[in-house]
């Protein structure tokens, strides 16, 4: 049995198995996940293939992007691997001197997956749903860039913690105009004239392929996540003075 097939096979034996020991495993990624993150501070999220090389417009966007928000001082946080984690990893890794975090959270595959070389802070994940929740719960703003099937599974667990208030605030970025063009049109024309999404619910996404409007933007949802935490008080928690003390040294323009 060669490596692939044992990974394959050691995740099939801990999720469809009656072990209860499993629960510990997961546990482990849980507790990490919050023990390394819980104080980061400011933060964002970029999504998007792992399959996209140096070679693709969106991968240069993601560089772009990431390398922007970590001059504004925004850590980014990528699930570590290649593609465009890699690019969202590598624009922020430029401003590390700096105190920006680049970090990955990487799940272990039996294909695909690696860590990229432009990790400042690395945590590794047995599993999809522990890591996923990492990858939303401490981030001020996610931007999606294209992708396939995980991409596309992270981008519609973000709108619906946003839809049913799970997480408040928090924008969402979706760049690709061209490439995401016929999922709002599907969602847009399908979901939303047959009552399986409000027209509120449209206001959750932005698709843009403006970067500089998406750090503006981002600078702006922060002072509205603050006073969410305010609000439900937690005004005194470790992650809300982390964003408090980032909005009033950069003395932040949100109007």
């Amino acid at each position: 049995m060669n490596k692939e097939q044992k990974i394959s096979k050691r995740y099939v034996q801990d999720i469809k198995s009656a072990d209860v020991w499993s629960v510990f495993k997961i546990l482990a990624d849980f507790v990490k996940g919050f023990d390394e993150l819980g104080d980061l501070g400011p933060a964002v999220t970029i999504f998007g293939s792992a399959r996209t090389d140096e070679s693709n417009i969106w991968y240069s966007k993601a560089v772009e992007l990431s390398d922007k928000l970590g001059a504004h001082g925004y850590h980014v946080i990528s699930g570590g691997g290649p593609g465009i984690m890699e690019a969202a990893n590598r624009g922020a890794y430029r401003h590390k001197d700096a105190g920006v975090e680049s970090i990955g959270l990487n799940i272990e595959l039996p294909q695909e997956q690696h860590i990229n070389p432009y990790v400042t802070k690395e945590e590794n994940f047995q599993y999809f749903f522990s890591r996923k929740v990492m990858l939303v719960k401490y981030s001020t703003a996610y931007v999606v860039f294209p992708g396939g099937f995980g991409t596309l599974d992270e981008l519609f667990e973000a709108l619906t913690l946003i839809q049913t208030k799970k997480v408040d605030g928090v924008s969402i970025f979706m760049v690709g105009e061209e490439y995401y063009k016929p999922l709002i049109e599907f969602i847009k024309g399908s979901l939303l004239p047959n009552g399986m999404i409000d027209e509120i619910d449209l206001h959750m996404l932005t698709l843009t392929d403006d970067i500089d409007f998406i750090v503006e933007n981002i600078d702006r949802s922060l002072k509205m996540q603050i006073e969410s935490l305010e609000q439900s008080g937690l005004g005194a928690t470790k992650y809300s003075e982390k964003l408090k003390s980032f909005f009033a040294k950069r003395d932040l323009d949100t109007n």
